[in-house]
């Protein structure tokens, strides 16, 4: 057997029998804590309900799964419209999408490192020799030198250096991939809310409006009152006065209507000058009958944002097997094979052969502690990482619990303003009937229009408040990306440790 022969033979034996190993922690993903949940009492399975818009009953059902187009549910064709366009021009969505494919780009081109590397090297040169460093008394040439040869190098990742950064760049694309989600999430959501906060100021203007003719109706029959002697005149300035505030009222609700449509536009990818078409009212919302509550076990499945931390812990525990193969022996195998001569003509020649084969090894000895604290900073990296994602676990369990407060709580609060309004009308009325009579002084018929007015905005707000509450839920249980139908999701139900894996910090100084 020839030396040649040997080397390849020992170097294909090292391959086979160090392929699989691997330094550095092995990733196992998190199971969500036991004690997790989302209210220390049991919640009702229906919230309060009122005859009113927005008022109806809601249902939380346990473990209903979400549709990925879960603004369908308030049944407008607007909201549907714009929502669609937002998906197709949004510029954060599109440059999500754009993170993502240089991710995976990135992680293609890292697999590439496990193969040899293969090239052809093709040279001409003219040249002139000293003949005195040939041992003769005359120059040499000028000839022509002519080489090509493929050369190959390749090396072995016996410690596993290259496929833990490989495993860390994959895990870099997975969390771009959750960012995208995340940020599909936000944009539909925020259409949503804007659609919702539009529709509501929409109705405040009209309700101020409708209170100012009432106001000015009332003023006007002072005015006569006055005139006939049976109002005084204080009585109208405190009309005027108070039909004035009520005027102010009004443009801070339409510069807030105003900025709402330029969100609007915004969100769909378009100039504040180009505002969409659609508009929308309260009244042509539908909302919910039955709403998801997913098992606290499924949220950590469901939040794009967990699933972003997660993948950051795996790259994270993926860098520290990249750290610690720094700090043991890099192989390298290389070879060359080629024909060189003088003519083009002539290099089918067997004399004009030339080739190399050759392995190097480097063991790092001193490196003045930079490998040592490169894994150190690897170590503390997965640590920061692995306490982000329990913080972000914390926050999204916080997210639903909230919601889950306010779905029940804003449910109360309308039917309550809804009550308020009713007897803050019948008292109005009664207070102009009063008034006419001469039983009341002005001042109590003007602090019965003041708290009607209140009310009947109050009533207004309230209504906005379910249909974002119901979108907010959504949101918070992860909007149902799992069952989009306009991409490809990797749907994976995978389950590991309680927490974040623990890594060993023992170390050799090099």
């Amino acid at each position: 057997m020839t030396l040649r022969t040997t080397l390849l033979a020992a170097a294909s034996a090292t391959v086979l029998v160090l392929a699989g190993c691997m330094v550095g922690p092995d990733f196992e993903r998190p199971k969500t804590p036991e004690s997790a949940g989302y209210t220390p009492d049991k919640l009702p399975e229906l919230t309060t309900g009122t005859q009113v818009r927005g008022g109806e009953t809601q249902r939380l059902v346990d473990d209903l799964d979400i549709p990925g187009q879960w603004w369908t549910l308030f049944h407008s064709p607007e909201l549907n419209s714009l929502i669609e366009q937002a998906l197709k021009s949004n510029p954060s969505l599109q440059a999500a999408q754009a993170s993502l494919r240089q991710a995976q780009e990135n992680a293609y081109a890292q697999e590439g490192t496990l193969y040899p590397t293969v090239d052809l090297n093709v040279n001409a040169s003219r040249q002139e020799l000293n003949g005195a460093t040939l041992g003769i008394d005359r120059s040499v040439g000028p000839f022509n030198v002519r080489t090509a040869q493929v050369s190959v190098s390749y090396a072995l990742d016996v410690f596993g250096g290259l496929r833990r950064q490989i495993e860390s760049l994959q895990a870099q694309a997975e969390n771009q991939r959750f960012q995208l989600e995340a940020t599909y999430l936000s944009l539909t959501s925020n259409v949503v809310l804007a659609a919702v906060q539009e529709a509501s100021l929409k109705a405040q203007i009209a309700a101020t409006q409708d209170i100012i003719q009432l106001q000015t109706d009332q003023l006007k029959i002072l005015q006569q009152q006055f005139e006939l002697g049976g109002a005084s005149r204080a009585g109208v300035l405190a009309q005027e006065a108070q039909l004035a505030q009520t005027k102010a009222s009004l443009p801070p609700l339409q510069k807030q209507a105003a900025q709402q449509r330029n969100l609007l536009a915004v969100l769909s990818g378009r100039f504040p000058n180009d505002e969409p078409v659609e508009r929308f009212d309260l009244g042509a919302l539908v909302l919910p009958d039955n709403l998801p509550l997913s098992l606290p076990s499924k949220l950590v499945e469901q939040r794009p944002d967990i699933r972003s931390a997660e993948a950051q812990v795996h790259a994270a525990s993926a860098q520290i097997g990249v750290a610690t193969a720094n700090m043991l022996p890099q192989i390298t195998l290389t070879g060359a094979y080629g024909r060189g001569g003088s003519e083009f003509s002539r290099f089918s020649s067997p004399s004009n052969a030339i080739w190399s084969i050759g392995a190097g090894v480097v063991q790092p000895l001193f490196h003045g502690g930079q490998l040592l604290h490169e894994k150190r900073a690897a170590v503390a990296a997965f640590d920061a990482a692995a306490a982000q994602y329990r913080n972000t676990v914390l926050t999204a369990f916080q997210n639903v619990a909230d919601t889950l407060r306010a779905l029940e709580s804003d449910a109360t609060a309308l039917a309550a303003q809804v009550e308020a309004e009713r007897s803050s009308l019948d008292s109005l009325e009664l207070s102009r009937q009063q008034f006419q009579a001469g039983a009341i002084t002005y001042t109590t018929l003007l602090d019965a229009e003041r708290t009607y007015q209140q009310a009947h905005i109050n009533v207004v707000q309230a209504q906005a408040n379910r249909f974002a509450d119901t979108a907010a839920l959504f949101q918070a249980l992860g909007g149902g990306w799992w069952n989009r139908t306009d991409v490809i999701n990797q749907k994976t139900a995978q389950t590991g440790s309680e927490a974040p894996p623990q890594v060993s910090t023992a170390e050799n100084k090099q």
